[in-house]
C-alpha cells in the first residue's frame, strides 16, 4: 500500500486515463444514506487500526465482531488486516453458549458489538469470556463498552507494522463441527486475494458496479463473492443489515443494484412475495447463489425478468469459490455448478485414494480441491487440519462432497460423504446437534438426519430414545434445544422411538433412517393444515 499512497501524493488524479479506473473520491461503501469514499475508507481504516493498536492489539491477535452487517464492520475487517490482526466475524444466529465457545477457542481478546444483537451480546458477556476490551458500534443496553467511533477518532494514524504478506492469516470463520465442536477455518490474505481474482475472471465486474452485500459477513460468501471483488474494481457496495424479501426487492429498485449473492431460499422468498410482480429489476444483471440447487420454477421466474441467476459451489475452506456456472450461452442448467474457477485445481478421489482427473470415467467420486484460495488449516487443530488434506504433497482438500461429470463436462453435486446438510444456506452437522440432544435430561440415544423441505431446502429430523422409566415429549425437547443451539440447527421434527436402526458393527444405519424420516414426515404433513406446515425461524 505504501507505493499506492505515494502515487496518490504525487497527483494520481491528474492522470485522466487512470482516474477513470481509480478514483479516491468515488463511493466505496454505503448504508442507509451513510457513505464512505475510497479515500475516507483508507483514512478511517488506518485510524481504526491505530486505535486497536492503542488497546494493545498486536500482530496475530484476534478481534471478534458480533452484529448485523454494517458499514463499520467492513471498516473493521480492513483495520484488522492493517494492524496484522485476525478478523473473527461471529454467527449472530448462534446462542450465547455457542458464541462464548468461539470467543474462547479463537482466543479473541477484543469483541466489537454491532447493531441488532442486544440480548445475545449481553448474554455472551455474562458467560465471563476473558476479553481485554468490548467496543460497540451502537449503544448496547446492559453491556459496558467503548464506542468504536471514539476509538477511531482517538487515534492519529495506523500502527507501525509491516504490511501483511499473502501467507499471513486474515480472517477466522467458524464452521460447524463434524465431531460436535465448531472449527475455525483460517483464511489468509492470499486466500481472500486469489478468491477475489477467481470471481473477477468468472463474472464481469466494473467500477460502475452497484452491488448489494446481502449475505452475512460471517459467511465467506458475504465477503468473497460480492464485496471484495466489487471494491477491488472500484465499484460501490451497499451494505444491507439483514435479508428481507420485500426490503431487498425495494432496495434493488431504489439503489439501482446490479448484482448480489444469496442462497436459493432467498430467491424463492422474493419470487413468492406479493411485491414480486411490480418490482423493478431492470438494473440487475447477475445474481449469484449457492448452497444447493434452486427450484426450476424459481430460476425460471428470475430469467423471465431478464436476470441471470448463476449457481456457484464452494465452502468456507476455499474462501469460498470452487465452481461457478457460466450463463454466456443462455442455456439453463439448474443442477450444474458449472466450471472450476480459473485459479482452482479440481480432481476426484481414485480407487487407490489418490487424486485422478475429474471426468465421466472417474465419477461419481469425492471432489478434491487445490489452489491458492484454499485455507491454511483449522485454528488450533493440527490433526483436523492434516486429516482435511490428501495427496503426495498433502495439498488436496477433501471436500466430502460426491460429484458427477456428464459428457459435456458439467459438474453436479450428487451426494455428501459427510453427514452435514444445508438448511436455508446454513451448514448443519448432525454430530454437533446430536451431542446437545444427548445432553438433555432423559435422553438415551439420538440420531439426526435431513429431510427435504419446500422452504429451507433441508431440515433436521431427530430420532430419540429415552432412558428407562422416562417419557420424552418432542415439543419440550425442541424448546430446550432453542436455548442451547441456533434456531436453524433445531430439528424441525422430533420422533421418540424405542430403538434406532443399528448395523452389525453397532453404528446407526443412517440410510435406513433417512428413508424412514421421509415417510414419517410425509405422513405428519398430510395430517397437518397447510398453515402449520411451515415454521419460521
Amino acid at each position: 500500500m505504501d507505493g499506492f499512497d505515494t502515487l496518490l501524493d504525487r497527483g494520481l488524479g491528474s492522470w485522466p486515463a487512470r482516474r477513470a479506473r481509480i478514483d479516491p473520491d468515488a463511493t466505496a461503501l454505503s448504508q442507509a444514506g451513510r457513505t464512505r469514499s475510497y479515500r475516507e475508507l483508507a483514512v478511517r481504516t488506518d485510524r481504526l487500526a491505530g486505535g486497536l493498536a492503542a488497546l494493545g492489539v498486536q500482530r496475530g491477535d484476534r478481534v471478534a465482531y458480533l452484529g448485523l452487517n454494517d458499514l463499520a464492520a467492513v471498516e473493521l475487517l480492513f483495520a484488522c488486516g492493517r494492524a496484522g490482526a485476525l478478523f473473527v466475524p461471529l454467527n449472530i444466529r448462534l446462542v450465547a453458549r455457542e458464541l462464548a465457545f468461539a470467543l474462547r477457542d479463537s482466543g479473541s481478546e477484543v469483541l466489537v458489538v454491532g447493531p441488532g444483537v442486544d440480548a445475545v451480546a449481553a448474554a455472551v458477556i455474562a458467560e465471563d469470556v476473558p476479553l481485554r476490551a468490548v467496543l460497540s458500534i451502537v449503544e448496547v443496553p446492559g453491556v459496558a463498552s467503548a464506542p468504536l467511533e471514539e476509538v477511531l477518532l482517538g487515534a492519529d494514524s495506523a500502527p507501525a507494522v509491516a504490511c501483511a504478506s499473502l501467507e499471513d492469516p486474515a480472517v477466522l470463520l467458524y464452521t460447524s463441527g463434524t465431531t460436535g465442536r465448531p472449527k475455525g477455518a483460517v483464511l489468509t490474505h492470499g486466500n481472500l486475494t486469489w478468491n477475489t481474482l477467481n470471481q473477477l475472471t468468472h463474472v464481469d465486474v466494473s467500477r460502475r458496479e452497484r452491488a448489494l452485500c446481502t449475505a452475512p459477513i460471517f459467511h465467506a460468501v458475504g465477503l468473497g463473492q460480492i464485496t471484495l471483488p466489487t471494491l477491488l474494481k472500484g465499484g460501490r457496495v451497499e451494505v444491507l443489515p439483514r435479508f428481507d424479501a420485500a426490503g431487498l426487492l425495494r432496495t434493488v429498485e431504489e439503489f439501482r443494484a446490479s448484482s448480489f449473492a444469496c442462497v436459493p431460499t432467498m430467491l424463492q422468498m422474493m419470487v413468492d412475495h406479493p411485491s414480486w410482480p411490480e418490482a423493478d429489476l431492470s438494473s440487475l444483471h447477475t445474481v449469484v447463489y449457492g448452497g444447493s440447487a434452486v427450484l426450476e420454477r424459481v430460476a425460471a421466474a428470475w430469467r423471465e425478468r431478464g436476470v441471470e441467476v448463476v449457481q456457484g459451489y464452494g465452502m468456507t475452506e476455499a474462501a469460498p469459490g470452487v465452481f461457478m456456472e457460466t450463463p454466456a450461452d443462455g442455456v439453463p442448467r439448474p443442477t450444474s455448478v458449472g466450471a472450476p474457477h480459473f485459479f482452482v485445481d479440481v480432481a476426484a478421489v481414485g480407487s487407490d485414494g489418490r487424486p485422478v482427473p475429474l471426468d465421466p470415467s472417474t465419477t461419481p467420486s469425492e471432489l478434491l480441491v487445490r489452489g491458492p484460495n484454499v485455507f491454511a488449516g483449522y485454528w488450533g487443530r493440527p490433526q483436523d487440519s492434516a486429516d482435511a488434506f490428501t495427496g503426495e504433497a498433502g495439498d488436496w482438500y477433501r471436500t466430502g462432497d460426491v460429484v458427477d461429470v456428464d459428457d459435456e463436462g458439467r459438474v453436479r453435486v450428487v451426494d455428501r460423504l459427510k453427514d452435514l446438510f444445508i438448511s436455508g444456506g446454513e451448514n448443519v452437522y448432525p454430530a454437533e446437534v446430536e451431542a446437545v440432544i444427548a445432553s438433555l435430561p432423559g435422553v438415551a440415544t439420538t440420531a439426526l438426519v435431513a429431510v427435504a423441505d419446500d422452504r429451507w431446502g433441508e431440515v433436521g429430523a431427530a430420532y430419540v430414545t429415552a432412558l428407562e422409566g422416562v417419557t420424552l415429549d418432542p415439543d419440550e425437547l425442541r424448546e430446550q434445544l432453542r436455548t442451547r443451539i441456533a434456531a436453524y440447527k433445531v430439528p424441525r421434527w422430533v420422533f421418540c422411538v424405542e430403538e434406532l436402526p443399528m448395523g452389525g458393527t453397532g453404528k446407526i444405519r443412517r440410510v435406513d433412517l433417512r428413508k424412514r424420516a421421509a415417510d414419517d414426515v410425509a405422513a405428519l404433513l398430510a395430517a397437518q393444515p397447510p398453515a402449520q406446515q411451515v415454521v419460521p425461524r
